[in-house]
């Protein structure tokens, strides 16, 4: 993906810039064919695994469940609630979850009363769930939170793609006499600042705080993504210093009533905060993905992993959504058509302050935030993360688990209790 999208930032949007759009459009619209004409051909080699009915039904069910028996009372021992091994076995391969004290009104879905369970043994699964159903949905709730706080992140970056444009649009572009870059182009940095990072950290960060930590992977997926947050703070910071910068020297040259003037400063001054948002992305994106998947329910991973494409989806609405306030908040000053008039340096100190505030809601909602847990069978052999390394490169051991044992993942610190160490 990272190729395709230095091939856009460059061929591409050279030929728009220096062809023409309708061969800016087609070069994709033929890329896109092959890609479909690929998919199309390769889907009957793909092993496709039946499922095992609907994880949003399954869900639905729990909150029916707690809703008809929202008078019952949930009793202090956890043991007397609904368990079935046997109708969570094809739904928890890796063991079923654990009951938690939190969001415990959802807890009256798997209190057992009269006619919850037919004659023949089947649970009426609209009256009654089982714990390990339960826990699912706490789960998903648990990490919608810490999945939010993504969103207003993609909203600071989305402007990389249109006010950072406009910027370099009106900068000294130059390469050569005769050769200028595409102002879209200068998208190029974040991208290639984001696979270096990726290669550094991987090859570097991780094997010097492997040291320090004990830890497999470095560092808890809940550190990458708050460092990735704090480095994001940066970026629109030095969006605003820059644009100071520009406009600054686009009034001591008279051209802040001249648009469509070359402002005597180089594009190249950009390059610090497409370089920082690539930093952040490949800290909080590989971070928040990891999370996703490694605390979602087993069966619901995917669509725990959708949830990352839907706050990239919410994060540009909100991005809009914040434009228009400001636009009409102030009037139309901050945000005009003639960037040397306006104030848009404004515009990226809110968009900071904002983030700031982003950092904080984050830290708070990881301390109040409970990693899952779960159990498997006395005499079974399961393999479990030694150092909460995940499934994303964590180092194995097999050990005979006896009931509890904690949830894999990077921000898991001591296997057993499910309790969350940041070192």
């Amino acid at each position: 993906m990272g190729l395709a999208v230095l091939l856009a930032l460059t061929v591409v949007v050279y030929i728009q810039e220096n062809v023409g759009w309708g061969w800016g459009f087609g070069i994709p619209a033929i890329a896109m064919f092959l890609s479909v004409l690929s998919f199309v051909v390769g889907y009957p080699l793909y092993v496709k695994v039946k499922p095992e009915g609907s994880p949003f039904k399954r869900l639905l069910q729990v909150v029916v469940a707690a809703f008809k028996k929202r008078k019952e009372d949930v009793p202090e021992d956890a043991g007397l609630l609904y368990h079935n091994k046997e109708l969570d076995a094809p739904i928890a391969a890796d063991g079923r979850l654990l009951h938690t004290d939190q969001l415990r009104f959802l807890d009256r879905a798997a209190v057992l009363t009269t006619d919850d369970v037919a004659d023949s043994g089947e649970p009426h699964l609209w009256r009654v769930s089982t714990v390990h159903r339960v826990e699912e949905l706490k789960s998903i709730v648990r990490m919608l939170p810490l999945w939010a706080a993504s969103i207003t992140l993609i909203a600071a970056a989305s402007h990389n793609f249109t006010f950072a444009i406009q910027q370099a649009r009106t900068m000294d572009r130059h390469l050569t006499p005769s050769f200028q870059i595409p102002p879209a182009t200068m998208i190029i940095f974040t991208t290639l600042t984001m696979l270096v990072s990726l290669g550094l950290y991987d090859r570097v960060f991780v094997p010097l705080a492997r040291r320090h930590t004990g830890r497999r992977s470095g560092i808890t997926y809940f550190q990458r993504m708050g460092a990735g947050f704090a480095v994001s703070v940066l970026g629109v910071m030095a969006g605003a210093f820059v644009e100071t910068k520009r406009r600054s020297v686009a009034a001591e040259h008279g051209l802040l009533d001249s648009p469509n003037a070359v402002v005597p400063i180089s594009v190249f001054w950009l390059v610090p905060q497409y370089a920082l948002h690539g930093m952040s992305d490949a800290l909080s994106t590989v971070g928040h993905m990891e999370f996703l998947y490694d605390q979602s329910p087993e069966s619901m991973r995917s669509s725990a992993a959708a949830l990352f494409w839907v706050a990239g989806s919410l994060g540009n609405y909100l991005g809009t959504v914040l434009v228009t306030v400001v636009q009409s908040a102030s009037k139309g000053v901050w945000l005009q058509d003639n960037i040397n008039r306006g104030r848009l340096d404004y515009y990226y100190w809110l968009v900071t302050f904002l983030l700031v505030l982003n950092l904080v809601y984050y830290i708070v909602c990881f301390h109040f935030y409970t990693l899952k847990t779960f159990e498997v069978d006395a005499g079974d052999e399961a393999q479990r993360p030694r150092d909460g390394g995940g499934e994303q490169g964590g180092e194995w051991q097999v050990q005979p688990c006896d009931g509890q044992v904690g949830a894999s993942g990077k921000g898991v610190g001591t296997v057993g209790d499910g309790e969350k160490h940041m070192h």
